[in-house]
């Protein structure tokens, strides 16, 4: 009765579901891995961000390169704004999607090593091969507080380093790069300033990052887990309807046959 599940076609149809229920099993814990890894990052940052500020220095130094553990820890410095070796970061956007730069100004320490701030997003208002108009940061020592980053590198955000830009030009920030072009001790990674703002609302202040959204990664997981539950009853569905027509035909009277002509 089932024998036609021996056939070729019945076959490599039975091995196709046999190897999509481990193969939509396995994507649907990815899914789920995606799911827990984005809940526990939401929380570390929603931790960092709650926390007191803690001096810079108690969490990088020179050479030293930022933990996952410590991104968007909250720090403060004490020091001095450094514009004359002010570089500018290309192609970056604010709020509203518009292209512009971000202005990552040296940070002078009490002790003499440099603290990298990103003071905040400008407009571009000159040609691209121009230094753009930035207004100044305070003069004097001031308290600056801000969220702790990592140096970027063109792996982690698909930006390019590209070389031989225009004067005080860069892609990426780099603390490394900033060392050797300062000839100072820099601390690893920068600082996202947060405070005090600046007067006239320029540079703009970069936002806090999004840790809210838990994305649709959960809701993948069970419709893959579902795909997988229903490949068996697909097959089951397929196989009866099979076995029903193969019935039907052999119940079916047999035609008659026409008499031969006189």
């Amino acid at each position: 009765m089932y024998r036609f599940l021996l056939s070729r076609q019945w076959v490599i149809l039975t091995l196709i579901a046999l190897l999509l229920i481990p193969v939509m099993v396995e994507l649907g814990f990815w899914q789920l891995h995606r799911h827990e890894h984005r809940v526990a990052q939401n929380q570390r940052i929603s931790e960092a961000l709650a926390a007191d500020p803690v001096p810079a220095e108690k969490l990088t130094s020179p050479g030293h390169e930022v933990p996952k553990t410590d991104l968007y820890r909250r720090v403060s410095a004490k020091g001095t704004y450094d514009a004359k070796h002010e570089v500018v970061v290309r192609r970056r956007t604010n709020a509203d999607d518009e292209v512009g730069f971000h202005v990552l100004t040296p940070f002078v320490l009490d002790d003499g090593k440099v603290l990298l701030v990103n003071r905040g997003w400008i407009a571009a208002n000159g040609p691209q091969t121009a230094f753009p108009k930035i207004p100044a940061p305070p003069k004097g020592e001031v308290t600056i507080t801000g969220r702790l980053m990592a140096d970027e590198t063109s792996a982690a955000s698909g930006i390019k380093d590209v070389r031989g830009l225009p004067d005080r030009q860069i892609m990426l920030i780099s603390s490394g790069q900033q060392a050797d072009a300062l000839g100072k001790q820099v601390l690893g990674g920068y600082v996202e300033q947060t405070s005090p703002e600046a007067v006239g609302g320029s540079p703009q202040l970069i936002g806090g990052p999004d840790h809210s959204g838990i994305g649709p990664h959960m809701a993948y997981a069970v419709q893959w887990w579902l795909f997988a539950a229903g490949v068996p009853v697909g097959w089951v569905v397929l196989v009866r309807r099979e076995r029903r027509d193969r019935a039907a035909a052999m119940a079916a009277p047999a035609p008659e046959a026409e008499p031969a002509p006189a």
